[in-house]
C-alpha cells in the first residue's frame, strides 16, 4: 500500500513535537501507511519545496516563519486564516488544489474549554506575533470587552488594530512597561518568546486568574510557576500544540475524533525526555 505523506515545516525545525503527537495519532487510529516527518524550510525555499511535492501528499502544518508566507503560494484560505493572516495548515485535495487553514484559533479556544474556561469578563495578551494574532481571534468569542495588548514595538499598533477589528475584537494597545498590569484580567495570554516574562514573575497577583503561557519549552516558565504557587490556572504550550494537532489530524485524515489524550501522553513523553 502506498504511504500518504504530512509533514511540519519551519525555520528551525528541530525542536518541534509536530511528529511525536501526529505519529502517535496515526498509531491509535491504526493508519501504518501514513508517516510524518519534520523539514528545514524558510521562506526562500518554501516555494520549491511545495512545487515538489506529489499526490501522496496529504497535508502540511507550518511554523514560524511560514504562516504568513505561504498564503500567495496557495488556492484558497479560510476566513478564519485570512483574519488573523495566517496559515499554520495547508490540505492537498485530489484535483491538485491547495487550501490553508488555522488551527491555532479554535484550538486555543478548545484547550481553554477543556479547563472549563469559555467565558471572561477580561482578557489581555502578551505580545503581537502571530500567536497573538490567533489569540485576539479567539477571545472574540470568550470576552465580551475590550483587551489589552501589551507590546515593546509600539510601531505595530496600526498592526494589531488591524487585525483586532478583523477578528471582531475590541483592543487596547499598551506599552510593554506596564505588562504586570495585565495580571488584574480574569484571562492573560502569554505569547512572547522564551524569556521576555520571566520579569514579570514578582508581579503576580495574590489571587490571580488564568494564565495561558503558550511556550512548552522550557516548562514551566518563571512566570507560569509563580501564577501556579498563587493558585492560578495554568495552561501551557503542549495544551495549545496538542489541541491544534488534533484538528491538523482530523482534517488531514478524515477520521475524527482524534486520539486527544494519546497525542497528549507522547507530548509529555518526549517533553520529559529533553
Amino acid at each position: 500500500m502506498p504511504t500518504t505523506h504530512a509533514a511540519v515545516l519551519g525555520s528551525p525545525i528541530a525542536h518541534s513535537l509536530s511528529p511525536v503527537l501526529h505519529r502517535a495519532a496515526y498509531a491509535a487510529l491504526g493508519l501504518t501507511d501514513w508517516s510524518y516527518d519534520a523539514h528545514e524550510v524558510d521562506e526562500a525555499s518554501l516555494p520549491a519545496f511545495l512545487a515538489g511535492l506529489d499526490a501522496s501528499w496529504a497535508g502540511l502544518s507550518l511554523t514560524m516563519p511560514l504562516k504568513r508566507a505561504v498564503i500567495p503560494l496557495l488556492d484558497g484560505i479560510s476566513a478564519t486564516a485570512a483574519a488573523v493572516e495566517a496559515v499554520n495548515t495547508v490540505l492537498f485535495h485530489p484535483d491538485g488544489s491547495r487550501t490553508g487553514t488555522n488551527t491555532d484559533v479554535p484550538g486555543l479556544v478548545n484547550a481553554l474549554a477543556e479547563r472549563g474556561v469559555t467565558e471572561a469578563g477580561s482578557a489581555a495578551v502578551l505580545g503581537a506575533g502571530a500567536t497573538a494574532s490567533s489569540a485576539l481571534s479567539a477571545l472574540s468569542g470568550i470576552t465580551k470587552g475590550e483587551v489589552e495588548v501589551y507590546i515593546r514595538n509600539r510601531a505595530r499598533d496600526a498592526e494589531v488594530h488591524a487585525i483586532a477589528e478583523a477578528v471582531g475584537t475590541a483592543v487596547r494597545v499598551r506599552d510593554w512597561s506596564d505588562a504586570a498590569d495585565a495580571f488584574e484580567a480574569e484571562l492573560v495570554i502569554g505569547t512572547t518568546p522564551a524569556g521576555a516574562t520571566d520579569e514579570l514573575a514578582d508581579s503576580v497577583p495574590a489571587r490571580p486568574g488564568t494564565l495561558f503561557d503558550v511556550l512548552y519549552h522550557p516548562w514551566p516558565t518563571p512566570l507560569a510557576a509563580a501564577w501556579s504557587e498563587r493558585g492560578g490556572k495554568v495552561l501551557g504550550g503542549l495544551d495549545l500544540l496538542v489541541h491544534q494537532a488534533v484538528l491538523q489530524v482530523e482534517l488531514m485524515t478524515g477520521r475524527a475524533p482524534a486520539p486527544l489524550a494519546e497525542m497528549r501522553a507522547a507530548g509529555e513523553a518526549a517533553l520529559a525526555a529533553r
